[in-house]
C-alpha cells in the first residue's frame, strides 16, 4: 500500500516538474522569438581614442542604427587605430573588408583630387561659411564625388580649424611667418602652402614635433587647438596665432560594396542616422575646443587674434595654389566662395 501510495506521489511530482519545464521551454522559446537576429553586423573604424568627438558621436550612429532597424544593422565601432591607419582603412573599404569609417579629407584627396577644393588654404571666411557649404547643394556634390574613390560619403564631421604656433617669436603680422621653420603633414599642398607664406616647410612625424621644437629644429607648426594642447606642445612653443588657414573636415563613409548590399529603405535610415550623428558630433567638437583653449590659458599660452587685414594678406599670398591644385575645377572653387 505504502508502494502504491509512493508511486502516486512519484507520479503527481513528475507530472508538474514536466509542466514547469515545458511552461519555462514555451517563455524561452517566446523570447527568443521576440529577439531580432541581426542581419548585419558591420565593422565601422576611426584612429582616435574612445573619448574623441569623432568615436563618440560614431558610437551614437551605431546606437541610432540599432535602434531604427531593431536590430537587424549592428555596427561594431572600432576605436585607437585597431584597424589601422586610415590610409590602410580606405583600402579595406575598397573591397568591403571594412564597413564603415570616419576619414580625414586629405586621405580621400589623395584618391579624387576635385576633393582638395575642400582643404585649399584660406578658402572659408570663418566656420559659419564652412557648414553653409557643406551642409548646402555643394556639399552634397562633394559627398557624390567621393563614391569615385570606392566609397559612399554619408556626412560631414568637425576637425576644427589649423592655426600656427610658434617658439621663439609670436606671429602678429603677415612678415613675421617668414624664414621660419614651420612642421606640416607630409602633404604637397601644405607644403607648397608654407612656403608659399614665406616660411620654410618641414615635414616631419607628428610624434616628433615637441623635441622638434625643444631641440631647436624647428620654430613652429600647425594644428588645431585640443591636438596643440593634447600633446602638451604649449610647453615649448606658447604662441599661438589664430589664422585659421584650414579647415578641413571629416568625411562619414560607407564602403560601396556594404552599400549595395543593403536595400534602399536601410540606405534611407543609414543617412539620416549619420547626418543625426553629424550635428551630435559638431556640439561635442565645439565642447571639446572650447575645453582645450580653456587649459591651454590655464598654462599660460598666449591666444593671438589677427586683424582681417593680415589675413588677407596671408590669402593673397596663397591664392596662386588655388590654380595649381585646382585649375580643372574652379567652378566649385567659386562656388564656394561665393556661397553666403
Amino acid at each position: 500500500m505504502m508502494n502504491k501510495k509512493k508511486t502516486i506521489i512519484y507520479s503527481f511530482l513528475f507530472l508538474a516538474i514536466g509542466c514547469f519545464l515545458t511552461a519555462c521551454f514555451a517563455d524561452y522559446k517566446e523570447k527568443k522569438q521576440d529577439e531580432v537576429v541581426p542581419e548585419y553586423v558591420f565593422t565601422y573604424a576611426d584612429n582616435q581614442t574612445e573619448d574623441y568627438p569623432t568615436v563618440q558621436a560614431a558610437i551614437y550612429f551605431a546606437e541610432l542604427v540599432e535602434e531604427r532597424t531593431k536590430g537587424r544593422i549592428q555596427i561594431d565601432i572600432n576605436a585607437n587605430a585597431v584597424l589601422g591607419d586610415e590610409s590602410s582603412v580606405m583600402e579595406q573599404m575598397k573591397f568591403g573588408g571594412i564597413d564603415f569609417a570616419r576619414l580625414s579629407l586629405t586621405v580621400l584627396a589623395e584618391e579624387e583630387e576635385r576633393l582638395n577644393v575642400l582643404q585649399l588654404p584660406y578658402i572659408y571666411r570663418d566656420a559659419e561659411h564652412m557648414w553653409k557649404v557643406l551642409d548646402g547643394s555643394t556639399g552634397d556634390k562633394f559627398l557624390e564625388i567621393t563614391e569615385t574613390t570606392g566609397l559612399v560619403g554619408l556626412s560631414w564631421y568637425d576637425a576644427g580649424a589649423r592655426s600656427f604656433y610658434t617658439s621663439k617669436k609670436p606671429i602678429r603680422t603677415a612678415e613675421d611667418i617668414k624664414g621660419l621653420r614651420i612642421r606640416v603633414i607630409d602633404s604637397k599642398l601644405m607644403i607648397d602652402m608654407v612656403n608659399a607664406l614665406g616660411a620654410v616647410a618641414v615635414p616631419l612625424l607628428y610624434d616628433e614635433v615637441y623635441s622638434g621644437m625643444q631641440t631647436g629644429v624647428l620654430d613652429g607648426a600647425e594644428n588645431n587647438f585640443p591636438s596643440y594642447e593634447s600633446m602638451k606642445h604649449y610647453e615649448v612653443a606658447g604662441y599661438y596665432t589664430l589664422d585659421e588657414h584650414t579647415r578641413v573636415p571629416e568625411v562619414q563613409a560607407v564602403s560601396a560594396v556594404t552599400w549595395n548590399k543593403l536595400s534602399e529603405s536601410d540606405r534611407k535610415i543609414i543617412r539620416s542616422c549619420a547626418e543625426e550623428s553629424a550635428l551630435y558630433e559638431r556640439e561635442l567638437w565645439k565642447k571639446y575646443n572650447e575645453e582645450s583653449l580653456d587649459k591651454l590659458k590655464a598654462n599660460g599660452a598666449e591666444i593671438i587674434e589677427l586683424p582681417q587685414s593680415e589675413i588677407d594678406k596671408f590669402r593673397k599670398a596663397v591664392l596662386p595654389l588655388y590654380e595649381k591644385y585646382c585649375s580643372e575645377y574652379m567652378d566649385l572653387v567659386d562656388e564656394i566662395i561665393n556661397t553666403k
